[in-house]
């Protein structure tokens, strides 16, 4: 059994409360869930056993909700000091103060920012965005000087913050830089290379020998870059960054910034910087990672595995009984997992990790036809409305789908045409030349079969054939006669026998005395026959053309 060979007790020097004795000659220890016995010393106390699942002090607190299993957790130490600059000598009063912050330096000529809310906020037209990722200071900088009351701005106005590190960057040694940018909005913070240069002994910091237009330090033979990373931010938000190295010889200093070339804008440049961890590759390695995909069933988690150190698996804080392997053997559900190791003379969890089933959610429209039929999951549906359903996706995660539903009913309109006699009405694939009822089943925009009714009426518009200038019974002007449906007289024109134009008018509708009364250049024409061609513009805003012939008598 476990509680044989190891007792739980309190210890400051390691931790808390993960100590490994061994069983020495005859001594023989009690062990009891609840109750741990030296008996050496003859003391007896209760105390939570850290890995077992159960309240062992009674105290209802389980494992590490318990503050007897206090581990501190794992994280990279950083190389570089003050990475959040909350350290503070000073609090900033205004621009260039980053001496106030402890263990940085103004590593160029042009000088970087320390803002902190216990004093100077940052320039009025770059406020940083809120809140700040780690405290309550950053640093910020700016990438080239536009040019101001004359002055011609300096492209190369680079500025770097530099720091002496806590301990060498090894030759040969894989790191990781990682870091938190804040951007302002599109135009005064666009997507920039950030970049990481270093060097071998920190009596190159600052450098440029204060030459504002000297630009970035790998201009300095002491200098060299060692990586850099493009980040796009947007608008007032921060974002994270890492840059990998592995330097070919020690480095003993940093500067961050910038990258090298020269300053293109209209607007000066400006970000902030926070939560600076330099740290070696491995450090940030251990920490729990997904395997597969979290809607599998063969989901699980892992973490690095490491020889020296014991594993421990959590959820929600409660030990996992038997799962001490670095890949965790089962899916236990949603819920908070978190990894305890146990190495020489040392304990520590890894950061909670959550984890969730996700589920989708979608939403869409259908429109079906009566008599139609759509499978929706389980359900035949030919009703409208809403309905909800949720399916597996091709991760196995439920996509919770829900359906506007709507059902037209079969469509039955009715319309009314007037055509003149021996023309042709064309309604999609149907043709119709006889007046009366005709009914037309069409498709409509979405393939519904639609019942159209139609009734078709001639129009009723009379061409005289004969009429007698000198009579007084009426009858003593050619024009044409119709009902409402002829909107306009648009144009008559009549021809004598040999083709000779002898009247013409336009708009001759509702104007009395319009039409012709026989005459031509004010005489009247000799009796025969004539040759007329009209326009007219009937209600469907079709305009129409007819000929034909009148007899003038005398």
């Amino acid at each position: 059994m476990r509680g044989f060979s190891k007792i739980s007790y309190s210890s400051s020097g390691i931790g808390k409360h993960f100590f490994s004795w061994s069983i020495i000659g005859a001594m023989i220890m009690f062990y009891s869930p609840s109750t741990t016995t030296y008996p050496s010393l003859g003391i007896q106390n209760n105390i939570e056993v850290c890995d077992n699942g159960l309240d062992d002090d009674n105290d209802g607190l389980i494992d590490l909700n318990d503050s007897d299993c206090d581990c501190p957790i794992i994280e990279p130490r950083s190389l570089i000091p003050n990475p959040s600059f909350e350290e503070q000598n000073c609090c900033p009063t205004d621009r260039a103060a980053l001496n106030c912050a402890t263990g940085w330096i103004q590593a160029s000529a042009p000088t970087t920012d320390y803002i902190h809310t216990c004093g100077w906020p940052g320039p009025n037209e770059y406020e940083p965005p809120m809140p700040f990722p780690d405290g309550d200071g950053v640093m910020g900088f700016r990438d080239g000087r536009i040019g101001r009351d004359g002055d011609e701005g300096n492209p190369n106005w680079k500025e770097y913050a530099g720091a002496c590190l806590l301990n060498p960057l090894e030759k040969g040694v894989e790191y990781r830089f990682e870091f938190e940018l804040g951007f302002i909005d599109y135009q005064k913070s666009p997507p920039i290379n950030v970049t990481f240069f270093g060097t071998t002994d920190c009596q190159y910091l600052p450098f440029g020998g204060g030459d504002d237009t000297f630009g970035c330090p790998s201009r300095d033979p002491n200098w060299k870059q060692l990586g850099s990373q493009y980040i796009s931010g947007g608008g007032n938000k921060w974002n994270k960054g890492a840059i990998e190295i592995t330097p070919d010889e020690n480095i003993t200093a940093i500067a961050i910034g910038p990258e090298c070339r020269e300053f293109a804008s209209t607007v000066n440049l400006y970000y902030y910087f926070d939560n600076l961890i330099l740290s070696d590759s491995k450090s940030f390695e251990f920490k729990i990672s997904e395997v597969g995909h979290p809607c599998s069933e063969s989901f699980t988690l892992r973490v690095p595995d490491d020889e020296d150190l014991e594993v421990q698996w959590y959820k929600d804080g409660i030990a996992l009984l038997n799962e001490t392997a670095s890949l965790l053997s089962q899916s236990y559900g949603a819920g908070e997992y978190q990894v305890r190791t146990l190495g020489q003379n040392s304990c520590k969890v890894t950061k909670p990790y959550t984890y969730t089933i996700p589920n989708y959610s979608f939403s869409a429209q259908l429109t079906l036809c009566e008599n139609e039929k759509f499978k929706f999951g389980s359900q035949d549906l030919d009703v409208s409305g809403v309905y909800i359903e949720t399916f597996k996706n091709t991760n196995n995660c439920d996509s919770i789908v829900t359906l506007e539903l709507t059902v037209l009913p079969k469509l039955v309109t009715s319309t009314k045409v007037k055509i003149f006699e021996g023309e042709t009405y064309e309604l999609e694939n149907y043709l119709f030349r006889q007046k009366g009822q005709h009914e037309a089943r069409i498709l409509s925009s979405i393939g519904c079969d639609s019942l159209v009714m139609i009734d078709l009426e001639y129009y009723n518009v009379y061409f005289p054939n004969v009429f007698n200038p000198s009579s007084e019974l009426g009858n003593d002007r050619f024009t044409v006669h119709g009902n409402d449906d002829l909107i306009e007289i648009k144009r008559l024109t009549v021809f004598d026998r040999w083709g000779k134009q002898v009247y013409n008018d336009a708009d001759l509708l509702d104007t009395e005395g319009k039409g012709w009364a026989g005459t031509n250049n004010g005489r009247v024409v000799e009796p025969g026959i004539y040759a007329y061609i009209s326009t007219l513009l009937m209600e469907d805003g079709i305009e129409r053309q007819f000929s034909g012939s009148v007899l003038i008598m005398l």
